[in-house]
C-alpha cells in the first residue's frame, strides 16, 4: 500500500472526500515528524510507539575496495509495534 492507496482507505472508512483524508494524513505525519523532532515518543495505544534513537559512530567496510571507513554518528527513528498488531 502507498500514500495513494492509504488516502484512498482513509477516505472510505471515515466517509471524507479525497482531499479531506489526504489532508488529515498529512496533519497526522506532520505531528508525529515534528514530535520526534522535539525528541519525544509517540504512542499509538493498539499500533505501536515512535521514538528517536542515536546511534554511536562506527568502523565499517567498503565492499567494493575493502577499504576500512568511519561511519558517522546519526539518529533514526525505531518504531516498536503494539503486541496487538498484526493479530
Amino acid at each position: 500500500m502507498n500514500k495513494g492507496d492509504l488516502i484512498n482507505e482513509i477516505a472510505a472508512k471515515a466517509g471524507l472526500n479525497k482531499v479531506a483524508a489526504k489532508a488529515a494524513l498529512d496533519a497526522c505525519l506532520e505531528s508525529i515528524e515534528q514530535a520526534l523532532a522535539n525528541d519525544d515518543t509517540v504512542k499509538l495505544i493498539g499500533f505501536g510507539t515512535f521514538s528517536m534513537i542515536s546511534k554511536p559512530e562506527r568502523s565499517g567496510i567498503n565492499p567494493q575496495t575493502k577499504e576500512k571507513i568511519t561511519i558517522a554518528a546519526r539518529k533514526t527513528v525505531k518504531f516498536k509495534p503494539a503486541a496487538e498488531l498484526g493479530k
